[in-house]
């Protein structure tokens, strides 16, 4: 069984900037081994959205809404993928879920104020 848990979200100004990170423990040696990562988002009255992935060998892939101002990366050493989100919109405010395979993380809220 895995577990991820997202944090680094928060209230941020438009133009601002924030860094998600989500760390997976549990029955997994590295993250590395286990696919592709990404990060989805959940808006109020909206379905969850794709945000970006990133394969186990470090291909990225983004919505056409973020690219240019988001990036996923990992660091399969601490079994950790990251969000870096910069000039953040009111548009992305949502609620920010990890996913790897059939696992979710509880989510991580982010707040743009405009």
């Amino acid at each position: 069984q895995v577990q991820l848990v997202e944090s680094g979200g928060g209230l941020v100004q438009a133009g601002g900037s924030l860094r998600l990170s989500c760390v997976a423990s549990g029955t997994i040696f590295r993250i590395n081994t286990m696919g592709t990562m990404g990060w989805y988002r959940q808006a109020p009255g909206k379905q969850r959205e794709l945000v970006a992935t990133i394969s186990s060998g470090g291909s990225t892939n983004y919505v056409d809404s973020v690219k240019g101002r988001f990036t996923i990366s990992r660091d399969n050493a601490k079994n950790t993928v990251y969000l870096q989100m910069n000039n953040l919109k009111s548009e992305d405010t949502a609620v920010y879920y990890c996913n790897l395979g059939i696992n979710w993380g509880q989510g991580t809220l982010v707040t743009v104020s405009s």
